[in-house]
Order: structure tokens, then sequence, then C-alpha cells
């Protein structure tokens, strides 16, 4: 997929969340850590899917605060720009494909 172009003097929208979405980034990776703990203890299996979906949670909100950012700022300066038919694109491609995301297949079942 191609993205749009900016110009080198465009500044992303998500930077003015940057140190929010580090902290979150970095709590999320805590939780993967926690569960891989959890995997290796040999913990229990519910035990871990609640920690796999505290972090599929968190994930999100760290996806919805950059989707945010994007249309609030990316998309509405591309728009004003007279250029906003390729970001509109993007970014309904992006979210069709987050929508429609699957689970993991098992090991051996099928393609």
């Amino acid at each position: 997929m191609t993205t749009p172009t900016t110009p080198d003097h465009f500044r992303h929208s998500y930077t003015k969340d940057k140190q929010a979405l580090i902290t979150r980034l970095r709590r999320i990776e805590g939780q993967a850590r926690g569960i891989q703990r959890l995997v290796t203890e040999e913990a229990y299996c519910l035990d871990i899917l609640q920690q796999v979906e505290a972090l599929t949670a968190a994930a999100d909100q760290v996806a919805l605060l950059l989707v945010e950012d994007h249309i609030d700022g990316c998309l509405t300066h591309a728009v004003e720009s007279g250029q906003g038919q390729p970001y509109v694109d993007e970014v309904m491609s992006v979210v069709r494909r987050t929508m429609g995301r699957r689970g993991p297949r098992r090991a051996g079942s099928g393609s």
C-alpha cells in the first residue's frame, strides 16, 4: 500500500499525544512480558486469556487515539489542501482491515 506523501515540514498530529502513546505502549509491553511469564510458568489458561484480553483492549485504545489524531490532523490538513481522497481511502483501508481482523489459526488446520 502506498502512503500519501506529506511535506517534510508537516508535523504528524499524534505528536501532541506522543507521551501518552509512549506511556500506553510501555504498559502494553509490560503486559506482554507478564503474559509470557504466565505461559512460562504454565498458569491457568483462563488467567492467561484474561490478560490477553486486557492487552488487546490496551492496544485498541492506542489505535483509537492514533486514528482520532490522524483524522483530526493529517486527514483534515489533506482535505483542506484539496488532497484528501488518498488519505480517506487509506484510513478506510486500515479500518476495514482492523474490523475484519481474525484470530490465529491452529497449526495444521489448513491454510
